[in-house]
């Protein structure tokens, strides 16, 4: 599905959302199943259209002029309103969902709009959802196949026209639900529901016994990271790189300096000590330590080398993806330089980070104003797994002054691609 060069809907972009169930609907296949088909939020200023299901709850626009504590009890009045259902028949409306969640953002630190305050409800205090929310593609698909006996099968949603301001989406790219506004939703409605679960590529035990040591002393470490891998614990039960090491070796204190993403590969740096660790940091702040990573990209007319400065903070909405905000954002500096335009297209490419931001090289390779040429596999900002079966940058050179013998250290491990 391509959008119509003159439509709203190519200018402004929307997400879509497509549902396989059993059959029973309107929409019929050749293998004997339906599907249904959404859209988030409104299209051209309309919730209804025909061959889509309807929302959820049709919001009404408050009145204009209101006060900041008369538009929250509005707000609140109206996700009262949004009844959702789950696999088990149970049923709870938005406030209920996300009373127990922690609050996605505040008003002073992000765009003063007020969204995912904790207000006040009946002597205690409570979540209030994030504006938009039960308005997105999966909640109005499953909502729509509980209310008249459909069993989902299958969920996906995809993107058309063109990519918001801030965030990168790209057209005919398929995305998951948004963490914040999505999966507490999800959380909730998928109860009941038999659900697959995908299949682990590459096991962490396999991926750690790959960690190669370059050098090691009573201060330090630096190892070379495989993809795939944690760089420290995250909210998942995963085992990370610093955990195996830790735990292999017997040491009392073990911190990478600095992260690398879980898909990226390459060099990192490891503190023995907290007070190791803290030097390597203030060399990080200081800018005292040269990285160099490479990566291969696919885009057209782009200069040999050039420096790109998009300032990042993270999308508090759909963590832990990161967006380009010129108001709000945090200095994101990048220099690249291009090694090699192959035959096959792709671009070999070495990135000079000036800055150290979540997925800093990622998004200014994606994004429009930056280089407009995605990293091959980024399943984040690009084609993911369509073009390559692992995100194509690593970590390829780290230059730095030894923090207690004040020797320069210097190491380069070049790239598998």
């Amino acid at each position: 599905m391509r959008a119509n060069p003159q439509s709203e809907l190519h200018r402004l972009g929307k997400m879509f959302g497509v549902l396989v169930v059993e059959k029973d609907g309107t929409w019929q296949t050749a293998e004997g199943v339906s599907f249904i088909a959404a859209f988030s939020a409104q299209l051209d200023g309309r919730y209804d259209h025909e061959g889509f299901v309807p929302p959820v709850y049709e919001m009404k626009t408050p009145p204009i002029g209101t006060s900041k504590e008369e538009s929250r009890r509005l707000q609140r009045l109206l996700f009262a309103q949004y009844h959702l259902l789950n696999g088990k028949g149970e049923r709870r409306n938005l406030l209920e969902i996300f009373q127990n969640e922690q609050p996605i953002l505040s008003p002073e630190e992000w765009f003063n709009k007020g969204e995912g305050l904790k207000v006040k409800g009946e002597g205690e205090s409570s979540t209030l959802p994030p504006s938009g929310a039960g308005e997105c593609c999966a909640p109005k698909l499953l909502q729509y196949a509980f209310q008249h006996g459909l069993k989902p099968l299958a969920l996906a949603e995809f993107w058309v026209g063109a990519s918001p301001a801030n965030e990168l989406r790209r057209e005919g790219q398929f995305y998951a639900p948004c963490s914040g506004r999505c999966v507490p939703i999800l959380r909730f409605m998928m109860q009941g529901l038999e659900v697959e679960k995908p299949a682990q590529e590459n096991r962490t035990e396999d991926l750690c016994r790959r960690i190669e040591v370059l050098y090691e002393d009573a201060s330090l470490m630096v190892v070379n990271k495989p993809a795939g891998l944690l760089s420290v614990p995250g909210k998942t039960e995963e085992l990370s790189l610093s955990a195996y090491l830790k735990t292999q070796n017997g040491y009392a204190y073990l911190m990478p300096a600095h992260r690398l993403d879980q898909d990226t590969s390459g060099l990192i740096v490891l503190a023995k000590t907290e007070e190791v660790y803290k030097a390597l940091q203030s060399y990080f702040q200081r800018r005292d330590i040269l990285k160099r990573y490479e990566a291969l990209i696919k885009g057209e007319r782009i200069m040999d080398e050039g420096v790109i400065e998009l300032p990042l903070l993270p999308n508090p909405f759909d963590r832990p993806r990161q967006m380009v905000s010129l108001d709000h954002g945090k200095p994101a500096i990048t220099r690249y330089k291009i090694r090699e335009r192959r035959a096959d297209g792709t671009i070999f490419v070495d990135f000079y980070p000036q800055t150290g931001r979540t997925h800093q090289l990622r998004v200014h390779a994606a994004h429009p104003e930056g280089l407009n040429a995605p990293i091959l596999g980024d399943r984040l900002y690009g084609n993911g797994k369509e073009e390559s079966e692992r995100l194509m940058l690593h970590a390829a050179e780290i230059r730095f002054v030894h923090p207690v013998t004040k020797e320069e250290m210097h190491f380069c491990i070049p790239s598998p691609f």
